[in-house]
């Protein structure tokens, strides 16, 4: 499954982090986070329950980067 999820970020190389802190949260397959379009497209593993997949992911991207957001 594939959802696409808009995203608050101040620069790319925030931008970065956030993409590969998604990219490891448990239940995510694959993610790519655009700068340029603020959006954050996110492939699930199958059998899992994507909004709380992406409770998780939001979270790991606070570590990195306290000001981000993304609107589930």
């Amino acid at each position: 499954m594939k959802k696409v999820y808009k995203v608050e970020v101040d620069c790319a190389n925030c931008a970065a982090k956030m993409e590969e802190a998604v990219k490891n949260t448990p239940g995510v397959k694959d993610a790519a986070l655009s700068f340029m379009t603020l959006k954050l497209k996110v492939e699930f593993d199958e059998g899992i329950d994507p909004e709380q997949v992406m409770k998780t992911a939001l979270k790991n991207c606070k570590k990195v980067e306290s000001d981000c957001e993304i609107y589930l």
